[in-house]
């Protein structure tokens, strides 16, 4: 059973309700709707503010164009720091692993399914002819890299937009397949949409996981959202955004890292990629879990040692 402190209490006193901040695209709403529901089973009042951020007035430039993964969170950044909202949900991966503003991660919710799929919707049978010059859309260069390695035939065309944007234009060109995160698709319930799960792919940092943003100086509702936390989602994702972190590595670069929890061992492997996919880095542990810190500072010094330099420096 979850105990609340007079403090905590308190706080409720002087506002009537937690303002959530959140994109307001189908999957956003359903994450900031996944907290306030939590919220309310504390007890607590709760209201969405929708806002809409650069990354998603702007569906045809690349993301790494529009300066990276900022272009999700800038809007919601403004939105705490002028006192609009209390807290901000978003999905972990989009964060920056560097955040100069008084603002910090206040809780980690549970992980949903961290792989990635692909969407065909004729079928997946193109995959076995290895003469077929297939289309594949996607706007990740970490799925790309990772596609050109294992189909070095296929070709790919830009894809951005929310869920429900991207497979509408799936659904409208002659392209053989898309790449969606499962969570994605299976936390708005279009997980039918699914043809392939991808397990071999590295998925991106933290991906499938949510964060709540809180201020630096707000002490309780950091008590109150503390309250929501996964610990093992907090600290697999953790170790994921070091790695990230260390290889000084943007949303746009070819880098993915997954960590996870079984039989209280820690399992985590990291990639990293040339565009073209020809050129493959990669790093895999399994240590204890309650020995795993630093995994993700050791996983980026191994391949940068290997010289996955290159991969960084290519997106310059």
């Amino acid at each position: 059973m979850i105990c609340l402190n007079l403090k905590t209490n308190r706080y409720m006193n002087d506002r009537s309700k937690i303002r959530i901040g959140t994109r307001e695209s189908e999957l956003a709403t359903w994450q900031a709707g996944r907290v306030s529901d939590a919220l309310q089973e504390l007890g607590y009042d709760t209201e969405l503010v929708f806002v809409k951020s650069e990354g998603d007035l702007d569906l045809k430039t690349p993301i790494r164009e529009m300066g990276g993964k900022g272009v999700f969170t800038k809007t919601l950044d403004r939105a705490q720091l002028s006192g609009k909202v209390d807290i901000a949900v978003l999905s972990f991966k989009d964060l920056p692993t560097e955040n100069p503003l008084p603002l910090k991660v206040g809780a980690v919710l549970e992980r949903a399914d961290p792989r990635d799929t692909l969407v065909a919707p004729d079928g997946i049978d193109f995959l076995r002819d290895s003469n077929y010059e297939a289309i594949i859309a996607t706007g990740s260069n970490r799925r790309r890299a990772q596609w050109a390695h294992r189909y070095p035939q296929h070709r790919f065309v830009n894809l951005r937009g929310n869920v429900n944007t991207r497979l509408e234009k799936v659904a409208n060109n002659d392209w053989d397949g898309a790449i969606f995160a499962a969570a994605g698709l299976e936390r708005i319930r279009l997980g039918h949409h699914i043809s392939q799960y991808l397990d071999w792919m590295v998925s991106a940092a933290a991906q499938g996981a949510m964060a709540v943003m809180i201020r630096e100086d707000d002490s309780e509702m950091e008590g109150i959202v503390l309250h929501l936390e996964d610990h093992d989602a907090a600290l697999c994702s953790g170790l994921e955004r070091d790695f990230l972190h260390d290889m000084e590595a943007g949303c746009s670069a070819p880098v993915g890292a997954y960590a996870f929890i079984e039989d209280q061992k820690l399992h985590f492997k990291a990639i990293a990629m040339t565009l073209d996919g020809t050129e493959q880095y990669y790093f895999e542990k399994v240590t204890p879990a309650d020995k795993a810190d630093g995994l993700g500072h050791e996983a980026a010094k191994e391949l940068l040692s290997q010289g996955a330099q290159k991969v960084i420096d290519e997106m310059e």
